[in-house]
């Protein structure tokens, strides 16, 4: 069945702010605006064709933005990982996360780096206060990628079900996507864990995209060349800067992670963060358009509880 993406934007364009959201129609062939981004295809174009047929991405409501300010710097306490009072005891390898989550936020940017392409966004203004109902949430989350080890290399080709299965197997489960946004986000809301600013040496982001031959990756004879050729993952914790206030490390970059979506729609499965190359790479945006059975070259996930 064809899938068509259409961007249904709301009535705050004349005051700077673009509220979008894609509406996906059965029975219809896919959109340019429905391919222009895709966690395995950064490019405006068509996707990878996968074994279930070329995904076309499909986005989470989110504010576009369109006007930036400088960056508050997080403190001390919170890139070392710091628990807040009365935080949910977690083993040491999980860190505590309590705070409430928003459903949308505001998020302005002034100057992009590529808006057409991959919406990246080189800086916000600080997150406007949250004007929805929120959500109080405490849990624990992996510190890394799984394995969940520094220095580890994290581990990618996985599919959402097997995913969840390893987070089973330990006594975890996959987080959902609000717990994830939140633990990436922190308590100020921030579009990157790091700060406002997009930094390439904070995180393993923004490298040169090599094209993948979908072929090549799924064809057994051949996979091992295609994936060592397109691999650009880097050891967990590589990047002191990549850690949110809450002390999760590289959220955004180095995989693509999965994460429960909680709409169920049009799967259960969402990806989370970006992996290494030059994508959106930030804590809000969801790619729903991957079954739970996909995987593929930048695909990883990291465990809650």
């Amino acid at each position: 069945m064809k899938r068509r993406a259409a961007w249904v934007c709301g009535p705050l364009a004349a005051a700077g702010v673009v509220l979008c959201a894609a509406q996906v129609r059965a029975d219809e062939a896919p959109s340019r605006a429905a391919r222009i981004y895709d966690a395995a295809s950064p490019q405006v174009g068509r996707a990878p064709r996968g074994p279930q047929g070329p995904p076309v991405p499909i986005f989470r409501p989110e504010i576009l933005p369109l006007a930036e300010r400088g960056s508050p710097r997080l403190s001390a306490a919170f890139l070392a990982g710091a628990q807040h009072d009365d935080a949910v005891a977690c083993p040491g390898d999980m860190v505590a996360v309590e705070g409430d989550y928003c459903p949308y936020v505001e998020q302005r940017c002034i100057r992009w780096i590529d808006f057409k392409s991959a919406m990246r966004c080189a800086e916000f203004a600080p997150s406007a206060p949250c004007r929805m109902k929120t959500t109080h949430k405490k849990f624990c989350i992996d510190r890394y990628e799984w394995p969940n080890r520094a220095g580890a290399i994290p581990q990618y080709m996985t599919s959402w079900k097997e995913a969840r299965a390893a987070c089973n197997a330990v006594g975890k489960r996959l987080c959902t996507d609000s717990e994830w946004t939140l633990a990436c986000e922190g308590p100020e809301r921030l579009p990157y864990p790091y700060g406002l600013k997009r930094d390439a040496n904070a995180c393993n982001i923004d490298k040169p995209h090599d094209f993948p031959d979908p072929v090549k990756v799924y064809d057994e004879k051949t996979q091992a060349a295609e994936l060592a050729r397109l691999d650009r993952r880097e050891p967990a914790g590589s990047h002191a800067q990549c850690v949110s206030a809450y002390g999760a490390v590289d959220m955004v970059g180095n995989v693509d992670e999965w994460v429960v979506n909680e709409t169920g729609d049009p799967f259960r499965s969402g990806l989370k963060g970006g992996y290494w190359g030059p994508v959106k790479n930030r804590c809000r945006p969801m790619t729903v358009a991957h079954e739970e059975t996909f995987r593929y070259y930048q695909i990883g996930f990291r465990c809650c509880s």
